[in-house]
């Protein structure tokens, strides 16, 4: 559960350094789909596992 949640925390700052440096907006992009692929997925693990 430790990496999911240093996963999430690395995809949020991706986002917020993208949105934040203009020519970065990919990278924006990029880190919201990794935030959100990454909760889904521990959260289904999470489910499965309990």
């Amino acid at each position: 559960m430790g990496i999911i949640i240093g996963l999430l925390v690395l995809w949020l700052i991706l986002s917020i350094l993208g949105f934040v440096v203009k020519g970065l907006l990919w990278l924006a992009i990029i880190g919201l789909v990794l935030f959100v692929a990454t909760g889904v997925w521990g959260w289904l693990k999470r489910r499965t596992n309990a």
